[in-house]
């Protein structure tokens, strides 16, 4: 699978200085930490597999992918099928006792963590530290002074009935179990217009007790810092970045990270329609009483200096793939825990994806064997090669942008036996797809697929079988990610091929 993607910028512009988005796809509610000269980044991942991503920067601007935390969602059975909006919700990334450690609250199970000696593994199984519903975003904290552990979390109201407030445990030093019932620290109903106060990080710093925690609701919000004496409070509040006159709408939830050289930055995320949460860096300092100032006098930068570490090459989380051997790249994920038979390793290039049944009406968004990437934000162009070796009738394959709505491009077999192109869209409210143009049949079993993105999301689906493209096939579809799909409704057998191209 090819395309623009090489293309697309990074967040540095090469002359010492950097612009935002440094991480332009939907990294949402990251979190950062430093170990050494490397800085580490997880994000939410929700209900996609695997979980927990893994990036890695030597200057914060420049990030690649380097793997995943979480192999398979837990409970399993609860992740057999996708699960939008739901499993892995705002992790926190600590490095404690020689071992990485995240946190995260799933709003239907509990607070999770995994751990391992280095990013790169191994990590130990999610283990389930607190059970219960509403809980999440959960963050934890080694007091190097006093030799307490503790974890502090917010709650989301769909489940629980309540938000607008945090709780804090005093937690086991091995990060296994809560050691009390929790009291709550923050009741922002008791703040005059303060509401969805969510994603808490906590920290220790100069003498106080730290929480980091936007409020507001996502696209219009604000980014909070409270500070104490004592763990359990009483907390005071300043709203420390708030989008200001500047066109970063919600700066949102994200972590604080002291560089080597002793600078302080904050990563946090952005809201930006199809394109999702895109990540913002931005400068930090501390004020004569003792308080975090972000950005520009608390407003969000667009461009700025790049801080002060080693030059590094331009970089960003990959996007292309032409799949040796059938392995697929660190930056896909299936829409649920994966099964056998949906992918197969083999000794040339190219992806090689098992048709597998399905009794549903067509719909991609409630298939578990979809094979996504976040889309990038910016025009791109997205091409992948495909084969559709299955024979039973109904059996497809194809190139999806998918979202709350979805448009797709591919293959599917005729009850003649015949391959006819087709391309199909659902709306976001709609619960089948339906026909974007007629399907037409192919003289073989083979086309290049393409989709060509906008800057502001828009695609044009089209396709070439070696004598032209059809302009006529295009969409205005609603966006998320770019996929590549292989899916076969009735059938059990069969594979479909997207070659690298």
């Amino acid at each position: 699978m090819t395309g623009a993607g090489a293309a697309l910028p990074t967040g540095d512009l090469g002359d010492g200085t950097y612009r935002n988005p440094v991480l332009a796809a939907d990294w949402s509610d990251p979190d950062v930490v430093r170990v050494g000269e490397d800085y580490h980044l997880t994000a939410s991942s929700f209900g996609r597999a695997p979980g927990l991503p893994l990036l890695h920067s030597r200057d914060l601007v420049n990030w690649t992918l380097v793997g995943h935390a979480l192999e398979r969602l837990e409970p399993a059975a609860a992740f057999t099928e996708p699960q939008h909006d739901r499993g892995v919700w705002a992790p926190s990334f600590r490095h404690h006792d020689g071992r990485f450690w995240i946190f995260w609250g799933d709003p239907d199970h509990g607070i999770y963590q995994v751990n391992a000696p280095s990013v790169r593994g191994p990590w130990t199984a999610p283990h389930l530290v607190k059970a219960g519903r509403g809980l999440i975003d959960a963050c934890p904290l080694w007091d190097e002074e006093s030799g307490e552990a503790y974890l502090v979390h917010a709650w989301a109201k769909s489940r629980a009935g309540f938000n607008n407030r945090l709780t804090g445990h005093r937690m086991s030093p091995d990060g296994t179990r809560l050691l009390d019932a929790g009291r709550v620290l923050v009741d922002a109903d008791l703040l005059p217009g303060w509401f969805t106060l969510e994603g808490p990080k906590l920290y220790r710093h100069d003498g106080w007790f730290w929480i980091f925690a936007p409020a507001g609701g996502v696209a219009t919000g604000w980014q909070g810092a409270f500070r104490s004496r004592s763990f359990l409070g009483p907390y005071e509040e300043r709203i420390v970045l708030a989008q200001g006159d500047t066109d970063v709408n919600g700066p949102h939830q994200g972590g604080w990270v002291r560089t080597g050289p002793g600078e302080d930055w904050f990563l946090h995320f952005q809201q930006s329609g199809a394109h999702g949460r895109l990540v913002h860096l931005q400068p930090m300092r501390w004020d004569t009483d003792g308080w975090p100032v972000l950005g520009d006098e608390g407003a969000p930068v667009r461009v700025h200096r790049k801080p002060d570490l080693p030059e590094q090459p331009p970089a960003r989380p990959a996007v292309d793939d032409t799949f040796p051997g059938g392995r697929f790249g660190r930056q896909w994920q299936w829409t649920a825990n994966p099964g056998e038979g949906w992918a197969s390793q083999h000794t040339g290039d190219g992806l090689r994806l098992g048709c597998v049944r399905s009794d549903r009406p067509a719909d991609l968004r409630n298939a578990p064997h979809v094979l996504t990437q976040r889309l990038p934000a910016g025009a791109l162009v997205v091409e992948v090669g495909l084969r559709l070796d299955a024979m039973a009738p109904g059996a497809r394959a194809g190139l999806v942008v998918l979202g709350d709505a979805y448009a797709w491009i591919g293959l599917e077999r005729a009850p003649d036996g015949t391959a006819r192109l087709v391309h199909r869209f659902a709306p976001a409210n709609a619960d089948r797809e339906r026909d974007a143009a007629r399907s037409r049949p192919l003289t073989g079993d083979r086309v290049l697929l393409r989709v060509e993105v906008t800057a502001d999301a828009r695609c044009r689906f089209s396709y070439d079988t070696g004598t032209g493209t059809d302009p006529e096939a295009r969409t205005g579809a609603g966006t998320d990610s770019v996929t590549g799909a292989g899916t076969a409704p009735g059938t059990d057998s069969g594979t479909g091929t997207g070659t690298g191209t």
